[in-house]
């Protein structure tokens, strides 16, 4: 049988994204930024705007003027969104998009005093720290953060309060946050004429949610990916809020999903590909009933469900 999670490359989405934020919270708050090097200015620039390269020099020489001498004192996510807080009134955003990688290393006086943590996506040699560098950030105690990018579709960006309020907005409700009660996101579902997976998938409705946990979350209802969302009823509704909480929750007990190139930020495969009902199996039996499990295209991403569990 085919070995399912060896097939696909995916956006880290909530939990892989807050299991990266609370290990590298453990290593790099509070530490002085001693010198960053810029190596692929184009990470430090929204991707519509890389053909100005002398605004990505003058870019690269602002990101450095701003944060070398400063720390990190917070990191906080915004649905699959990281944010730097730093000890001004200046925030970090990194989105790893694709191949994105944030990796920590601290040098020790043996190899077993040397720490490396990977967080986001690997490579065959993902202990090679600088093979596709895009920015590295080294700290005052001569440890470094390292920013990895394959395909550069990732990016750092410096913005200010305002700003970042501005950034927030732009996201829907934080699915594990009390916003997500039935009693206050009853009304996001009004009037819809989209698809559900559609919907879950658009973060401006839920923020962090992606390919993977849409399908598991439709799959744990009982409802179909291609259901309109004006045709669900109130406990329906209520069904997806319920398991969208309860999924998303044991992913990053588990430390999120893993398949062929991601990390947690201790370098460590992700457990809840053990716990995927649908996603990435089809042809294969259903776990619930023994029907196959299909695979179709809904909002341009591959969906996977059971067509006898699912109405």
């Amino acid at each position: 049988m085919k070995n399912y999670w060896d097939c696909f490359n995916f956006m880290p989405e909530l939990p892989e994204v807050e299991t990266i934020r609370r290990d590298l919270a453990k290593k790099i708050l509070d530490k002085k930024i001693k010198d960053i090097f810029v190596l692929d200015k184009r990470t430090l620039t929204p991707v519509r705007h890389r053909s100005d390269i002398r605004q990505m020099s003058n870019g690269a020489r602002r990101f450095k003027k701003i944060l070398i001498g400063k720390s990190f004192v917070g990191i906080e996510r915004r649905g699959k969104l990281l944010i730097f807080k730093l000890n001004t009134n200046k925030f970090l955003l990194v989105h790893l998009k694709m191949t994105g990688q944030l990796i920590y290393e601290k040098k020790g006086n043996s190899k077993k005093q040397s720490e490396i943590i990977v967080g986001g996506h690997e490579d065959k040699n993902f202990k090679q720290v600088d093979k596709y560098a895009r920015v590295v950030f080294e700290f005052e105690d001569s440890s470094k953060l390292y920013f990895n990018d394959l395909r550069i579709f990732g990016y750092l960006k410096i913005i200010n309060e305002k700003e970042l309020e501005k950034v927030k907005e732009g996201f829907g409700v934080e699915p594990l946050s009390p916003a997500m009660s039935p009693a206050k996101s009853m009304a996001m579902f009004k009037n819809k004429k989209t698809t559900i997976k559609a919907f879950l998938l658009n973060q401006k409705n839920i923020a962090g949610i992606g390919n993977i946990y849409t399908d598991e979350i439709c799959f744990a209802c009982g409802i179909l990916p291609t259901r309109k969302v004006n045709t669900l009823n109130k406990k329906e509704i209520e069904l997806i809020l319920k398991n969208t909480k309860k999924i998303l929750k044991l992913a990053i007990e588990k430390r999120g999903t893993t398949f062929n190139n991601y990390r947690d930020s201790n370098g460590n495969k992700g457990n809840f590909v053990s716990f995927l009902k649908v996603y990435g199996r089809q042809g294969q039996k259903c776990q619930k009933c023994g029907g196959e499990i299909k695979k179709i295209k809904v909002a341009g991403r591959g969906t996977h469900y059971c067509p006898v569990c699912q109405s």
